[in-house]
């Protein structure tokens, strides 16, 4: 930038993308003093380097605001994770089942591990079954992204969100903010 520049020509473009030509550096920096900018080398590596005249404070910011404005677009993805056991209770059942209701509305990612404990083991499609009419309750929400897997005492998979547009998903997390709880 103006004068740490240190080659003897360069290709200047004008403010509004015009191309003026190759000029010494001397010239280049007395056109961006009279037009009270700032001379800027866009492309080092080419031969002669590429510079512009620009404000580069506005330069700046502007691609601040671009980058503020990208990240604002992306999506991370939660994983949030629920354990249940294969001898549930109904009631735990519809419980942890709401959990992951209200996880996947949010647009969060569910990963369900079934913990099998001593004889359990030998019964891996208990767990299989119990995924499985999990998966098939919250169908409406969500789909299945990793089946159903044992991973030594554990058996787990992975429920993701229906694709939706962002603005639907950061209505559902605003408005989502607490569990929803009955009125007695």
């Amino acid at each position: 930038m103006n004068d740490r520049i240190r080659v003897a020509e360069v290709r200047l473009v004008g403010p509004n993308g015009e191309q003026v030509g190759i000029v010494p550096v001397q010239d280049a920096l007395r056109l961006a003093e009279e037009a009270d900018l700032d001379l800027v080398e866009v492309a080092p590596t080419a031969r002669p380097p590429v510079a512009k005249l620009m404000d580069y404070g506005k330069y700046k910011y502007e691609s601040a605001v671009k980058a503020r404005e990208s990240r604002k677009k992306q999506s991370n993805t939660i994983i949030k994770e629920i354990k249940l056991r294969p001898k549930i209770d109904p009631n735990d059942y519809e419980t942890k089942k709401g959990h992951v209701a209200r996880f996947l509305e949010g647009g969060d990612k569910v990963k369900v591990t079934i913990m099998f404990r001593g004889r359990e083991q030998s019964r891996p499609e208990l767990g299989h079954r119990l995924l499985r009419r999990l998966a098939d309750d919250v169908q409406e929400l969500g789909q299945i992204e990793s089946q159903p897997k044992q991973d030594g005492r554990n058996m787990v998979m992975v429920l993701g969100p229906h694709k939706r547009r962002p603005e639907q998903k950061s209505e559902a997390r605003a408005g989502g903010g607490k569990g929803s709880r009955r009125e007695q």
